[in-house]
Order: C-alpha cells, then sequence, then structure tokens
C-alpha cells in the first residue's frame, strides 16, 4: 500500500485536511444547535490524524534527509486547516518526496548513521514500525485526553 514515501506522506496529508473538514463541520452544527458530542468525536479523529501526520513527517524528515526547517513547516502545516495538502505539493514539486523507501545501505557516508541503521531495521519490518508508531500516538493521545481541551482566557 505504502510502496514509497511520497505515497504514504499524501494519504496521511489528504487524511489531515479531511479530519479538519469534519472538525469545523462539528464545530458549525454546534453552533446551530446539533449534539456537542459531535465536536468530541470529530476532535478526537482530527487529534489521532494530526499526530500520526505529525509523526510521518518526522520519519520522513530522517528518511529523506530534509533539513530541520523543511521538517519543521512540514509538522507545523498540519495546525493550519488544508495546509497539508499545498505542502505536499511543494515537497512533491521540490523532489523532497522522491525516491523509494532506502532498504539497503549504499556508499554514501550518511547510511551508516545509527538512525539510517535502525530505519532500515524497522523497513524491512514495516509492521513492527507501524505498532511502535501507533502506540506512541496512543500515549500521546492519551496523554492530551487527560489534559483536556485548551482553555481561553476567562474560562
Amino acid at each position: 500500500m505504502f510502496r514509497s514515501p511520497a505515497r504514504l506522506f499524501r494519504v496521511l496529508a489528504v487524511a489531515e485536511a479531511i479530519t479538519w473538514t469534519l472538525l469545523i463541520g462539528a464545530l458549525i452544527a454546534r453552533a446551530v444547535g446539533a449534539a456537542p458530542a459531535l465536536v468530541t468525536i470529530a476532535g478526537g479523529i482530527h487529534g489521532f490524524v494530526f499526530l500520526s501526520y505529525g509523526a510521518t513527517a518526522v520519519l520522513l524528515a530522517f528518511h529523506q534527509r530534509w533539513h530541520v526547517g523543511v521538517a519543521v513547516i512540514t509538522v507545523a502545516s498540519a495546525i493550519i486547516p488544508y495546509a497539508t495538502i499545498p505542502m505536499e505539493i511543494w515537497l512533491h514539486r521540490t523532489g523532497r518526496l522522491q525516491g523509494d523507501w532506502r532498504m539497503t545501505e549504499t556508499d554514501d557516508p550518511r547510511d551508516r548513521t545509527w538512525y539510517d541503521r535502525t530505519m532500515r531495521w524497522f523497513l524491512h519490518r514495516p509492521w513492527v514500525l507501524a505498532v511502535l508508531i501507533l502506540i506512541a500516538i496512543v500515549a500521546i493521545f492519551s496523554i492530551l485526553l487527560q489534559l483536556g481541551p485548551p482553555q481561553l482566557p476567562g474560562q
């Protein structure tokens, strides 16, 4: 399914934009009298996809060897509704999503770093990587749920 980094990133960028639509729609529905539970459900779905997008952006930042600034802007694009779509287009057009998964070591000295070796190990075991990322996302999501929604001043 995700035979390339570009495909994985595109799916999550689009999913993140779709969940923004769900959340905004739920907020509008609540404002006109719908059940507040809609916002809770849409917010939960959006939060999970938001964290998944962020985790994928970090993974690809290491895999594709992006500069720190590119990685930060990519993760931050999830904060602005629908910005993940133009971000994906820009990353694609600038060649930052080019290539396949780097499964074998090359002559490039960057392939000898600890995180490149670790990433190759995980890429050969994608289910282990997926489960670890899922566990991390669930842990972060659970902590954020315990903290509760952000409070505006004066509330």
